[in-house]
Parts: C-alpha cells; sequence; structure tokens
C-alpha cells in the first residue's frame, strides 16, 4: 500500500482526538473503517504508530517521528492548493480565515478586505479544532479564546501571539432582573436563577462550574449556544456569561461580576511570523473599536482593567511558539 495525503490527515486526526473514536468522528468515518486503516498504514511502515489504552490512544516514538513529518507535509499540500487555486483565478487571492465567536469580527474581516484579496471565514466553538485547521493548512489563521483553567492544545509549528491576556467574562440578565439595578454584580445575587453554557465551547462548562462553586453555588444549568441563552436571557428565563464587548439592550443587561472571577486570554495563531504581522494589526484595532462602543467595557477600562500585562508565562499546553504583545 502506498500512503496518499489522506492516510496521513488521518494519522494527524487520531492524534490530536486521542482516541480513534472522536478522530472518526472528526472525519466522518465509522471507527472500525478508521480501524483498519490504521492497521494497514501500520504494516505499510512497519511498526506500531499507536498504542492502545483503556483512556484512548498515544503515539508511539515512530508514530511521533512519522506525524512530525506528516504535519508539514499536509501543510505544504494545503498551501501548494491554495496558490494553485489563487493563480487558476486570475491572481484572486483568499485568506481563511477561523473564529470563535467575537463581536471584533465583522470590523476585522472589513480591514482585512482590499482589491485582490478576499478573506473567508469559518467559525467553530471549539478552539482547539480551528488551531488544528491551522497546523493541517485548511485555514491561514484563527482568532481564538481560551477559557482560564483549562489551557488550549497549541499544536507543533504554530505560532501563537496574545490580543488580550485576561479578557474578564461579564454576566447578561434581564433587565428587570434585581442585580441589573447594580453596575457590578455579585454571583450570590443570581443563586436562584438557572443559568445556560454552551457545553461545546471548549473549557466553558468547566469554567463556569469552577466560578460557582468556588462561591458555594449549584444553579440549575442549561446547555445551549449563544443565540439560544440570548433569547432566553431576554424573556427572563436564564442568566449566562458573556463577553464583555456585548451590548445591553432594552430587554436585557450586561454587567460585570464583582472580582472578575472568569477570564479568557485572546489569541491569535498562524504557521508563520509573516503571516501573523499581516493580520494581527486590523484584529487588534477591531477589537478596541467594539471594546470602546460597550459601556460596561469601557468603564471596566477605564476603572483600572488590566488588559495585557508586559510579561506573562505562556499558558497554553502543547509546543506552539506564544509570542506575547501588549495590547494597545
Amino acid at each position: 500500500m502506498e500512503l496518499e495525503v489522506r492516510h496521513l490527515r488521518a494519522l494527524c486526526a487520531i492524534a490530536d482526538a486521542g482516541s480513534l473514536h472522536r478522530a472518526a468522528r472528526q472525519l466522518g468515518v465509522a471507527q472500525p473503517t478508521l480501524s483498519t486503516q490504521l492497521a494497514r498504514i501500520e504494516q505499510a511502515l512497519g511498526g506500531p504508530l499507536f498504542v492502545r489504552e483503556r483512556t484512548g490512544c498515544r503515539p508511539t516514538p515512530l508514530g511521533r517521528t512519522v506525524l512530525g513529518r506528516a504535519r508539514p507535509l499536509l501543510a505544504d499540500m494545503s498551501t501548494l492548493v491554495r496558490e494553485a487555486r489563487a493563480a487558476a483565478a486570475g491572481g484572486d487571492s483568499r485568506l481563511r480565515v477561523g473564529s470563535t465567536a467575537s463581536r471584533a469580527l465583522a470590523g476585522w474581516l472589513r480591514r482585512l478586505r482590499r482589491p485582490g484579496l478576499e478573506p473567508t471565514l469559518q467559525m467553530d466553538v471549539s478552539a482547539n479544532a480551528l488551531l488544528r485547521r491551522v497546523t493541517e493548512g485548511q485555514l491561514d489563521v484563527a482568532f481564538v479564546h481560551e477559557v482560564e483553567g483549562s489551557a488550549l492544545h497549541i499544536p507543533e509549528g504554530l505560532r501563537v501571539r496574545v490580543l488580550v491576556e485576561r479578557e474578564p467574562q461579564f454576566v447578561m440578565l434581564p433587565a428587570d432582573h434585581p442585580a441589573a439595578a447594580r453596575p457590578v454584580v455579585r454571583l450570590a445575587d443570581l443563586a436562584e436563577d438557572r443559568w445556560m453554557v454552551d457545553p461545546t465551547v471548549d473549557g466553558e462548562w468547566d469554567g463556569v462550574h469552577r466560578m460557582l462553586r468556588a462561591v458555594g453555588l449549584n444553579p440549575r444549568v442549561l446547555h445551549g449556544d449563544y443565540h439560544t441563552a440570548a433569547s432566553l436571557v431576554a424573556t427572563g428565563e436564564v442568566v449566562t456569561v458573556c463577553q464583555p464587548s456585548s451590548q445591553s439592550r432594552p430587554d436585557m443587561a450586561v454587567r460585570r461580576l464583582f472580582g472578575d472571577p472568569l477570564g479568557v486570554r485572546l489569541l491569535l495563531a498562524a504557521r508563520t511570523r509573516s503571516e501573523l504581522d499581516a493580520v494581527f494589526p486590523a484584529l487588534e484595532d477591531a477589537y478596541w473599536e467594539v471594546a470602546r462602543q460597550s459601556t460596561a467595557y469601557r468603564e471596566w477600562l477605564e476603572g483600572g482593567g488590566v488588559r495585557t500585562p508586559p510579561r506573562c508565562p505562556a499558558a497554553a499546553k502543547g509546543g506552539g511558539r506564544v509570542e506575547f504583545v501588549r495590547a494597545r
């Protein structure tokens, strides 16, 4: 059997997912099919590439060697295809942007767009999935957030630049909630409320759970995405954490949480420093534009909120190269 690009992609998926079951789901194939494919690849390469354990699978020394060569090959192949398509289209270059949810996206894309360069957007609730796509050459850059206490896995070979070291998470609650009358809300004021959390967002449920548990709260929790949460907040059904750049509306209020108990780190990832340099200034401008538009966030910043400390240890797991940049 001759190795093909799809075989290398399958190996990387297994390594990143940590189990055949999760990798098969990501690749859209049945687990027995992926197991058979892996066995054939291992036979062709002359040895086992993964150690199977009860909790999943991990690369063998041979597997790490193969993966170390496979990832840049996949990235080079994607670059080849992208550049060939751009040449065939008469030089129109496409910048493939990935992102988790952010109010800064519209302004960022607008700033990136220019004659000969058209950004495309791929959204995902999973920051780890977006980082893998950058590594594999499916995306050029990814703007992601890392929930405090739930470090992302930065794949080997990525360069990561910090936009905001710790962005505090605020709370969104019904406009007629008693706590909405104050600019700062204590978690104890929300003890009787239902909370809504999106469990598909990497680290969100763990972060919210830790935050509530730290003050002795064990509220009722519903699961849903950002849009559902906003709808239910407006009708008085739930409260939810939100980005500080979110804006209050007549039917809902955005307020700071006392003590800023939950934060996220905002990161931009690419394969090369030049790719980061090309898009980071536009992202930075777009982010602070929407930050100033939010009354609650602007007041927090003007009150001494720290955006990006000059020196911060790398908290992300993995082998990616991390560059820390002070925000303006």
